[in-house]
């Protein structure tokens, strides 16, 4: 049995701690910590190595790929490390939420078989197939709702949802959008689309009064993206439900003068804790596309419910209040 001291040495470091604090919940490859943690492959493996020689964790083969879970020699002592770990590591709560989504994702052998139809659909033609035919097929089985299509610019994508809700409301900032977007209405005769001018952060909707909201593709150029996700919070029926189509984080600088993009993308976690802080349920994010062309970006979406019994006086109005004083 290893010594005493020689484990508290091994367990004394943070990122060590963060492993075993995982490995306690799940067994794990290299590239799943890699994913949660955002460490390099050989920082991971030297911590999963020092790990092992101390008695900490083993690993078993599976495939093509190492799963590792902690020693069977672990008992109360460690227990009771990793319980006070858990509350002093900051990283930890969200390391666990990244577990999880990498769990669903080892779990989803179907998304490969979508990614590589994904694929083909673009490269080979099939007369009649598309995905605008797909999306029109999805629509008319979708019930009439009342939408927000929030950051909607000239509002292609706010026509395409008004060709089956009850009614569309989209919010841009432009005035030169707007107009562009009303004429547009006008032209094709959609009578229950309306555009309004505002912005994400302080929209110009009622309280409780949409089905549906869409952020597709323009959280990022929000200045304050939590707050939005609050404002769509707010504007939902209690049960309605958020959709947040964006760039996965990146590093293509180039693209706030480009696109005049006000963030990066974002991470998984960010999102997910932005949907938490604006007390939504039922959270769900996944990477869903990655271009083949550089930069290369990815899309990421998300999807959360507000809960039914969320009251007219909500804890986050207070938080919001308190940003807007800042």
């Amino acid at each position: 049995m290893p010594s005493i001291l020689k484990t508290l040495r091994v367990v004394a470091d943070p990122s060590r701690l963060r492993i075993l604090l995982l490995l306690s919940r799940e067994e794990l490859s290299v590239a799943e910590l890699q994913e949660i943690l955002t460490m390099g492959q050989s920082t991971i493996s030297t911590h999963l190595s020092q790990l092992k020689q101390a008695g900490l964790v083993e690993d078993r083969r599976t495939g093509k790929s190492n799963l590792y879970r902690l020693g069977p020699a672990n008992g109360a002592p460690l227990d009771e490390i990793l319980a006070l770990a858990q509350k002093e590591i900051p990283e930890a709560a969200s390391d666990q939420a990244a577990m999880r989504r990498v769990l669903r994702k080892r779990q989803d052998k179907m998304r490969s078989f979508f990614d590589s139809v994904a694929g083909r659909l673009g490269k080979d033609y099939v007369p009649g197939k598309s995905w605008k035919s797909v999306a029109e097929a999805l629509l008319r089985l979708m019930p009439p709702m009342v939408i927000a299509d929030l950051g909607a610019g000239e509002g292609s994508f706010a026509l395409l949802l008004s060709q089956a809700a009850k009614r569309v409301i989209a919010v841009d900032s432009s005035p030169g959008m707007i107009e562009v977007g009303r004429d547009m209405a006008l032209r094709y005769g959609v009578e229950n689309l309306e555009y309004r001018l505002g912005d994400m952060e302080e929209l110009p909707v009622d309280s409780s009064s949409v089905d549906l909201v869409f952020f597709s593709q323009s959280l990022h150029h929000a200045l304050h993206p939590e707050r939005a996700v609050i404002e769509a919070n707010r504007i939902l029926v209690p049960g309605g439900r958020i959709v947040i189509l964006d760039l996965v984080k990146h590093r293509f600088e180039e693209a706030r003068e480009l696109y005049a993009d006000e963030w990066l993308g974002f991470s998984e976690t960010e999102l997910e804790s932005m949907l938490q802080k604006a007390a939504f349920v039922e959270i769900q994010t996944s990477v869903v596309h990655k271009e083949p062309e550089t930069p290369q970006f990815q899309k990421l979406l998300a999807v959360a419910s507000k809960s039914s019994a969320q009251a007219a006086s909500q804890p986050w109005q207070n938080d919001l209040n308190r940003e807007r004083t800042r």
